[in-house]
């Protein structure tokens, strides 16, 4: 049997491609970005600041029986949070969005039905956006602009949805993980000992699940103790002038 003729173009074409991965590896960039030349795009996971500040947020899609204890918690603290709503929720529980609108609190895009969004194309991403855009707006008479994919899942093609109706994406850099019901104390350590927590760090919990008020009240006052004010996410991002990091850090260009 003979061997296949060496072909030099296909094995510089593999050395390069082998050089390219590590270098992704060792710059921590993306290795379809590296390998395949696609941009790959990202929303915004903190802030660099040199101020003590992050942002409380909420993600509300089930239910919404503990909207007061919420935003008596949040007063209590002198926390102004951002709560990503979807657009069903808003036509089921519209007093709840105007108690935490009145509270003073961001009301922000959860899309419209919690879609999985990643697998919609252009238009669908686009739809989703828009439609839970239009109930908050016919309620509430406010005009968002920030946006958080369902489930945290995304792709350039969500972010490109939802840049064309001049929306920013938003995610978060200490998760609560509270969706997975962890005890009080649990949730307290993991938020209050999370390697990411810093200036301009945005902490992902949920409404509607009975350990996280408990927890809320504690991580508040600690994150007060340590220094720390709160700000809605309206407040904390930048809106122009940045560039993100590889981790989406917005970083200030001058």
């Amino acid at each position: 049997m003979k061997n296949k003729a060496f072909n030099p173009i296909f094995t510089t074409k593999v050395i390069v491609a082998a050089a390219l991965v590590l270098l992704s590896l060792i710059f921590a960039l993306p290795v379809a970005q590296v390998v395949f030349g696609a941009e790959k795009m990202l929303p915004i996971y903190s802030v660099q600041t040199d101020e003590k500040v992050v942002a409380i947020t909420f993600d509300a899609a089930w239910g919404a029986d503990d909207t007061d204890v919420l935003i008596e918690i949040l007063a209590e603290h002198d926390c102004k949070a951002t709560f990503f709503i979807c657009g069903y929720w808003v036509t089921q529980f519209p007093d709840v969005v105007r108690k935490f609108h009145e509270a003073g609190h961001d009301i922000a895009n959860h899309g419209d039905t919690h879609a999985h969004v990643a697998s919609l194309n252009f238009e669908q991403n686009v739809e989703e956006i828009a439609a839970a855009h239009t109930r908050v707006l016919g309620l509430l008479g406010v005009e968002m602009d920030l946006y958080r994919p369902p489930y945290g899942e995304y792709n350039n093609t969500v972010l490109e949805a939802a840049k064309s109706i001049n929306y920013h994406t938003i995610q978060w850099d200490v998760d609560s993980l509270d969706w997975k019901r962890p005890t009080p104390e649990a949730m307290f350590n993991r938020v209050i000992n999370h390697k990411s927590l810093q200036n301009g760090s945005i902490l992902l919990f949920h409404n509607d699940i009975p350990e996280t008020p408990i927890a809320l009240r504690k991580i508040l006052a600690e994150l007060k103790n340590q220094g720390y004010k709160f700000v809605p996410v309206s407040q904390l991002i930048l809106r122009d002038n940045y560039k993100l990091d590889h981790t989406g850090r917005q970083i200030p260009l001058s």
